[in-house]
């Protein structure tokens, strides 16, 4: 059914810019609610997703070495991962729209389709007639 990990960028995109910087384990706490797929989606498949829009200049991260634990790497969108995320919500919306007339021309036709195959009901008989066989 498609690569749908690549439904994970916008989102990723999209949260960045929403908490300003962010560990990827928050990120994959949040990336459930926000999800555009009912698919659950991995965190190898996170990390690499963040990996790829830094190389792609869209996010910038550095390790936090500060509190108590391992140093954890922290994420931030850039200008460039703002633009992407802007080019995302056009994509996505024009998606919407598309899949919207797409479902409701298929279910109508699937519905026109499914009532032509029902077998077509015989007229009550008005009144009480008598058969005669023999």
């Amino acid at each position: 059914m498609g690569n749908l990990y690549r439904f994970v960028e916008p989102v990723l995109l999209f949260l960045l810019k929403k908490k300003g910087r962010s560990h990827g384990y928050e990120l994959a706490a949040e990336l459930r609610e926000h999800a555009l797929t009912d698919a659950s989606i991995e965190a190898a498949a996170l990390y690499k997703t963040l990996r790829q829009l830094e190389l792609n200049d869209c996010v910038t991260s550095e390790w936090d070495v500060t509190g108590k634990g391992p140093a954890k790497r922290v994420y931030c969108l850039t200008p460039h991962g703002e633009e992407h995320l802007a080019e995302w919500i056009t994509v996505l919306d024009h998606m919407a729209r598309s899949m919207t007339r797409f479902v409701r021309t298929a279910g109508k036709q699937t519905r026109d389709e499914s009532r032509d195959e029902r077998p077509t009901p015989l007229p009550r008989r008005l009144g009480k007639r008598s058969v005669k066989t023999g």
